[in-house]
């Protein structure tokens, strides 16, 4: 793959409309640098897929980002991050560019939990495809081996955020149910982690369920704060980076209903382009 050399943004990646709420914390915490964010809404949602299905895509989407000037992706998906990101990284880099480089979103939210758990019994709210993989158990496991860790899969609540659905009565009904799942599990749970990019948006949600003095913790601004320390140990990284302030979208879907559905994540007029992924 021919890759441009020049200075570009910081490519994000989600399969679908989650990945905003990362891009969200990155704009807040670095809002210097420029950003190109790429969600592959014709095939989402990827939580119940398998393994080699999600890993085609995700080098599909960083392939194409790495082709518009990025030289540093973040998979904003916990799906993505969990089936793809060690292959890519280790299989795919090397081949193309070895000085680009592919981060997840796991590790991030793994290295911050330690210090959140008092308990040590920390709870997984997240896809399918998430809890399968046991990726959050392995990355906790490996970083803080006293802590005990139990998941629980959500598989309609990302519908329920992108069908704009949140604040329903069907929304807490569903919520209600695994969050019930997932205390019944562990009692002693005192920290949950929404392993999903969609579901900081059931918030409101959650909060009415989840047990008195029980912390939750979405992803976005651990993300934010582990990639600008990233960027402070990695300045050959840095500085590969184009610092205007700009974002522009990318959908594999109609623009349009791109548009109208990233409303429910953003609170601003945005452009958005349609690209097709090659079969890299």
């Amino acid at each position: 793959m021919n890759l441009p050399s020049s200075p570009g943004p910081i490519g994000v990646f989600d399969s679908g409309y989650g990945g905003l709420t990362i891009l969200h914390q990155m704009r807040q915490i670095l809002p210097q640098y420029d950003y190109l964010y790429l969600g592959d809404n014709a095939r989402a949602p990827y939580g119940s897929r398998s393994f080699d299905v999600v890993y085609k895509f995700t080098r599909q989407a960083v392939g194409k980002l790495f082709s518009m000037g990025c030289h540093l992706v973040i998979l904003a998906c916990n799906t993505a991050s969990a089936k793809a990101l060690r292959t890519i990284q280790q299989n795919d880099i090397p081949q193309w560019d070895a000085s680009r480089r592919v981060l997840g979103i796991i590790r991030p939210t793994a290295e911050c939990i330690g210090g959140i758990t008092r308990t040590r019994h920390v709870g997984i709210l997240a896809t399918e495809g998430t809890i399968r993989s046991e990726s959050y158990d392995l990355e906790i496991g490996k970083l803080h081996p006293d802590i005990k860790v139990s998941g629980v899969a959500c598989p309609l609540w990302a519908a329920i955020v992108e069908a704009n659905e949140a604040d329903s009565p069907g929304a807490d009904y569903f919520v209600k149910k695994r969050i019930t799942q997932l205390m019944l599990k562990d009692s002693e749970i005192d920290t949950i982690i929404l392993g999903c990019t969609h579901y900081p948006l059931l918030f409101n949600s959650i909060l009415k369920y989840v047990p008195r003095g029980v912390k939750i913790v979405p992803q976005g601004e651990y993300v934010a704060n582990s990639l600008k320390t990233y960027l402070g140990l990695h300045p050959d990284i840095e500085q590969a980076i184009t610092k205007t302030g700009s974002v522009h979208y990318l959908t594999t879907e109609n623009p349009e209903k791109f548009k109208e559905s990233a409303q429910v994540f953003l609170h601003e007029q945005i452009v958005v382009e349609n690209v097709t992924l090659d079969n890299l």
